[in-house]
């Protein structure tokens, strides 16, 4: 056990679980929780920066809405995972944080399927702050493959639903890594480019932003991309992107709550632009977390609020 360890039990991460809290490694799942058995599970990731969340409010609006589409009664208001949150951060002392709330069916009645007689479960994890890709990968541009893998179908599963219906990006994203690339993007059943596991993607021609207009989740970044193009006085519209358009894009970049904005350096080993981040990109990046550190957006998380007494490992 390393010194950080033994004076601070949640010095790797933390999870709320059962209504108490435990070191990250202790966090368990009944085995026959349907969110285990099943996928059928939601979540929604706030990030911490500098002591403040980001969009905080808008997360767990978002969190409510996929809740409601997928049936789950959350045992916590809102005012109550408010609560959660600030001490999942005060007990880990992490000033860059990623916390994840999620939602599980929970286990119907040994020996039966109706799945509304499930007791539904909240569970919520927080490690210190996640990349996607690393700031020095960043720095000179993410390899992407754009897989012949189809997104799940928005006639299947809600996009808009952040869901853990993963196998098709687990297996695209295999491929990627067999094949030398960093990460993947899947296209939809019209072989248009979707999304990527865990991030949407943007496309800068001609001077203007474009990012796929269907089977994709409404991201948070996504969102705020849109914001900062508004204030640099860029146009940016939703659209149909082929796997060759993206190839001849000037620029291409992901959004995500892990990471920010990224700079793609290539697709498919076809360069973009220069093979490096291009100057929207780097304009829209720098705003970005410029703002952030600023405290837009953000609300300061709550690091005096009281211990809990009890039922912490």
């Amino acid at each position: 056990m390393t010194d950080a360890a033994a004076a601070n039990p949640f010095a790797d991460g933390i999870a709320f679980i059962d209504g108490g809290y435990v070191p990250i490694a202790e966090a368990k799942l009944p085995l026959l929780d349907y969110g285990f058995l099943r996928s059928d599970a939601c979540q929604d990731t706030i990030s911490v920066w500098k002591g403040q969340y980001f969009r905080r409010e808008d997360h767990l609006e978002r969190f409510e809405r996929s809740c409601a589409r997928l049936r789950f009664a959350c045992p916590y208001s809102r005012d109550e995972i408010r609560e959660i949150l600030d001490r999942c951060c005060a007990l880990t002392g992490f000033d860059n944080a990623y916390l994840q709330m999620i939602m599980t069916r929970g286990c119907p009645p040994i020996g039966q399927r109706d799945i509304r007689k499930a007791v539904n479960r909240f569970q919520v994890f927080g490690l210190r702050y996640v990349w996607i890709a690393s700031p020095e990968v960043q720095a000179r541009g993410i390899h992407v493959m754009v897989s012949p893998v189809r997104r799940v179908p928005p006639q299947s599963v809600d996009p808009e639903v952040k869901h853990y219906h993963w196998l098709d990006f687990d297996m695209a994203l295999f491929t990627a890594y067999d094949q030398g690339y960093e990460t993947v993007l899947l296209t939809d059943f019209d072989g248009n480019v979707a999304e990527g596991p865990g991030f949407n993607v943007f496309a800068v021609k001609d001077g203007e932003l474009l990012t796929p207009e269907a089977n994709v989740l409404d991201g948070m970044t996504r969102r705020t991309v849109f914001e900062l193009a508004s204030e640099l006085n860029l146009k940016a519209r939703l659209a149909r992107i082929a796997p060759e358009d993206l190839r001849r894009a000037d620029e291409v970049f992901l959004s995500s709550t892990a990471g920010g904005i990224m700079p793609v350096g290539s697709v498919d080993k076809d360069a973009i632009g220069d093979g490096r981040p291009g100057p929207t990109t780097t304009r829209l990046r720098s705003l970005y977390w410029s703002k952030r550190e600023a405290g837009w957006h953000g609300t300061p998380v709550n690091y005096a609020i009281e211990r809990p007494a009890a039922k912490v490992s």
